[in-house]
């Protein structure tokens, strides 16, 4: 006997030789705070969802609380090598390896986040520890410019031979302080994002667009923050004084905190479930177990699968499907896998379709995942060599002015920070009426459009460098100085921030989305490893370019005069690339099929999608 696919609360599973659930949710009559029907042992476990007013009157305290805690941390680390060789009398390289070290540190404490957040404490707790703990570390670093005893004694930097580095005790803390900051990452970077989403209720119309436009608002206030810290805040620690400079990011962060806990009564909690990475163990070894299993492609009705009521933190019912065919083996019922009562007699040979499902998630998000690590390349070059290019350009605004040239990067800030809310409120509007989708364009189409503009901006930046490089030749200024305006270099900063624009958010959306609801703090984890195999990325191609493209005579194209070398072909490289990346994303795009599910309650509870990427989605009924 076949079990088919019911929906959950409006009838009955039919009961073979042994149900599959202690009791139907029609017999106990038990309403969950969704309106679901369950049996009291799932409304009164931790697998519950408390709901309560949630929407954007809670988003106003989350995207507060991001906004004031984001200013803390950015605004104090982004001019952050210039205090270690400044205030702590590093050389360029020690400066360079600590935040390098603490970089790449720093985006692999997410994933323990994510799976205390998931498996144990919880979002809200979560953040609320890693809250105290950013706190703390800025705290600690503020100590660091303001106590004497913590810094070196200060000296004549002209002169570095008089120049003293740190103790031990002053170089301890000063890690101490960046210890805590990366336990706050680790905790607010996977979880803000899925605590967000979790505030709109996905099972309306309202709230698939809520989230929709909850990712437009948290990129864009992210935006505006970067673009405060790159100028008031470097500016403060600059011209002013350290101390000031820190005791402001210190101050908005203690306020980020108070305004985090002052939404407690607004927000959506929803309680951890256990352990993920078990359950995906599970079903690869009930899988494994069963392999030799014949099962044929079309539902014969020779097989039973164990498919039973889903639970109530999750949004939606997954249907069986047969890419990855092998793994359904794993929800195969044979004989003695169920107990008297309908339950599994041993979960690693026996798993619910539901949970083979999200295994099948996971495995299709990898690629496309894997596509978003070599489209951030290009966006890793305007904090480096799109630097040393405005250090040769005029960068004059008036007589008396001078553009720093690490500021410049705000360009493609001020883009996202105007287009995202004329894509929120124009550009999504008018696509839907087009499409039919609630977000205007599907994800990966998202992510798509953002890798293309990612490669354009590589191709002006090309031509703009060449034409720079031509001009200063020409002048034949000893310090190789341009007469050329600094602002030759926007067309590829603007582009850049288009490429954000779609690139990033498409991103953060697509995994959210696509990964189970109970697993989407591993969602934003990788999204935070995406940044650091970017960079990695980067470094390596840097690296080989350096060493392969010089000899004989020949000066390497990334040359540190830039007169001499080809940085040009640098970044005529990076674009092909990114080329051979989107179509390699095409492909992987063009395979995926969203994750399928029946909404429960939803406002159209009679259908489901599935989309095969980069074509509308198709009515199954």
């Amino acid at each position: 006997m076949v079990l088919k696919d019911i929906k959950d609360g409006s009838s009955s599973p039919p009961q073979p030789s042994g149900s599959f659930s202690k009791s139907s949710p029609l017999e106990m009559g038990v309403v969950d705070p969704y309106n679901r029907k369950s049996s009291p042992e799932s409304i009164l476990d931790a697998e519950k969802v408390e709901k309560k007013p949630g929407g954007w009157r809670a988003i106003t305290f989350i995207l507060g609380n991001e906004t004031l805690e984001r200013l803390g941390t950015i605004g104090l680390l982004s001019n952050f090598m210039v205090y270690l060789t400044k205030v702590f009398h590093l050389q360029q390289v020690d400066a360079s390896n600590v935040i390098n070290i603490w970089s790449g540190f720093t985006n692999l404490t997410p994933l323990v986040g994510a799976f205390i957040s998931d498996t144990y404490a919880g979002r809200f707790k979560t953040i609320a520890f890693a809250s105290f703990a950013t706190l703390l570390g800025l705290v600690t670093l503020t100590l660091t410019a303001s106590l004497p005893q913590l810094h070196p004694a200060s000296c004549n930097i002209q002169q570095p031979l008089t120049c003293i580095g740190p103790n031990k005790l002053q170089f301890g803390i000063l890690l101490l302080g960046l210890g805590f900051l990366s336990i706050g990452s680790g905790g607010i970077r996977p979880c803000s994002i899925p605590f967000g989403v979790d505030q709109f209720d996905q099972r309306t119309e309202e709230g698939v667009k809520g989230v929709a436009s909850f990712f437009n608002w948290y990129y864009m206030t992210f935006t505006v923050v970067l673009i405060i810290t790159q100028t008031v805040v470097v500016y403060i620690q600059d011209q002013i004084s350290w101390i000031i400079g820190f005791s402001i990011p210190t101050g908005l962060m203690a306020c980020a905190v108070v305004m985090f806990f002052a939404g407690m009564k607004r927000y959506v909690y929803v309680k951890p479930e256990g352990s993920i990475f078990s359950g995906i163990a599970q079903v690869v070894v009930a899988a494994r177990k069963k392999r030799k299993l014949k099962v044929a492609t079309e539902d014969d009705g020779t097989v039973t699968y164990y498919d039973p009521p889903i639970k109530n933190s999750v949004l939606s019912k997954i249907h069986r499907s047969n890419q990855f065919r092998f793994l359904n083996k794993a929800a195969v019922i044979i004989e003695g896998d169920v107990t008297p009562e309908g339950a599994p007699a041993d979960k690693w040979r026996l798993c619910s379709i539901q949970e083979v499902e999200e295994v099948k998630c996971l495995i299709r998000i990898v690629p496309v995942w894997s596509a978003g690590i070599i489209s951030l390349v290009a966006m890793s070059q305007q904090g480096t060599f799109t630097v040393s290019q405005a250090l040769k350009m005029d960068r004059h605004l008036g007589p008396n002015f001078q553009i720093p040239a690490g500021s410049l990067s705000v360009i493609s800030l001020l883009t996202i920070g105007i287009f995202l809310p004329l894509y929120d409120r124009v550009f999504i509007p008018f696509m839907r009426r087009i499409t039919g989708q609630k977000s205007g364009i599907t994800v990966l189409q998202r992510i798509g459009t953002g890798i293309v503009f990612a490669i354009l901006s590589m191709i002006v930046s090309g031509i703009v460098e060449r034409m720079r490089r031509i001009r200063s030749i020409k002048a034949g200024d000893p310090a190789g100085m341009t007469p050329m305006s600094v602002f030759w270099l926007s067309p590829q900063l603007i582009l850049m921030g288009l490429c954000e624009a779609f690139n990033i958010i498409g991103q953060i959306e697509f995994f959210n989305s696509q990964f189970p609801e109970h697993m989407r703090s591993i969602a934003n984890s990788l999204f935070s490893l995406s940044f650091a195999g970017s960079s990695y990325l980067s470094s390596f191609l840097v690296t080989i370019v350096h060493k392969f493209t010089g000899g004989h005579g020949r000066p390497d194209w990334l040359n540190k005069d830039l007169n001499v070398g080809k940085l040009d072909y640098f970044y005529y490289l990076i674009a092909v690339l990114g080329v051979v990346n989107l179509v390699y994303f095409l492909y992987c795009a063009r395979g995926y099929r969203y994750k399928v599910g029946l909404q429960i309650g939803d406002f159209e509870e009679d259908k489901c999608f599935d989309d095969v990427e980069m074509v509308s989605k198709k009515q199954l009924k």
